[in-house]
């Protein structure tokens, strides 16, 4: 009876005494898995966490109730500017953008274009509403699908109806370009990001056309945040 127990004794001992065996050694195939290696797996990940962490851009820092956008038709950008204490524009933030199909401003409805703000009365937000289910059929075959993303900036365009900034779901690939019915496409995660750190009802938006180049004060801005 007692050569039985130390046989089965020894027999449990026997998994841990490879693993003591093979922790220095290296790994050879799937199953020869050591605790050294383990412990290095773990060591390696939490590197690669740490690195991803440091790359991490800072969150935006919150605008005034002052804080404005500029869309350029010419650059495909939608640029958030804000005015500090000294009453300087600073830009802060910016992202690409998806334009109307055809160039020029809107003149009436189906001509996909995207309407231009006249000179000094910028077009205004007017609603912010969850788009996270609304559907649009393109008429390209793909039927009614989901794509908007999660949020309508809706804009008040004089003449016009229909028109906001918002998401691309299943369509990311076409920003930044040309290729929506007249509004303005962000990729999903930046309409998630303007709303929240960005974006209020009444907020002024300026649609510049084609030829506008940068305004003095857009150079400025841009000039000292790097861009």
């Amino acid at each position: 009876m007692r050569n039985t127990f130390i046989i089965l004794f020894a027999l449990l001992l026997m998994p841990f005494t490879s693993i003591a065996s093979h922790s220095n050694s290296a790994r050879t195939t799937g199953d020869n898995i050591t605790v050294a290696d383990s412990i290095a797996d773990i060591d390696t990940i939490s590197d690669c966490v740490a690195e991803q962490a440091t790359k991490m851009p800072p969150l935006p820092a919150k605008p005034s109730g002052k804080a404005f956008i500029v869309i350029s038709k010419r650059d495909l950008t939608l640029t958030v500017y804000d005015r500090n204490a000294k009453g300087d524009t600073v830009m802060m933030a910016q992202y690409p953008c998806c334009m109307g199909k055809n160039k020029g401003n809107k003149q009436k409805r189906g001509d996909m274009r995207t309407p231009e703000s006249p000179k000094g009365k910028p077009f205004k937000i007017t609603m912010i509403q969850d788009a996270s289910t609304w559907r649009h059929d393109f008429k390209d075959g793909r039927g009614n699908i989901k794509a908007y993303g999660h949020w309508f900036l809706r804009l008040e365009t004089p003449g016009h109806s229909g028109i906001g900034i918002h998401g691309s779901t299943n369509n990311e690939n076409s920003v930044p370009g040309r290729a929506s019915e007249g509004c303005i496409r962000l990729l999903d995660q930046d309409i998630i990001t303007l709303k929240k750190h960005f974006a209020y009802v009444g907020m002024p938006v300026i649609i510049q056309g084609e030829t506008d180049g940068p305004l003095p004060w857009e150079t400025r801005a841009r000039k000292a945040s790097g861009k």
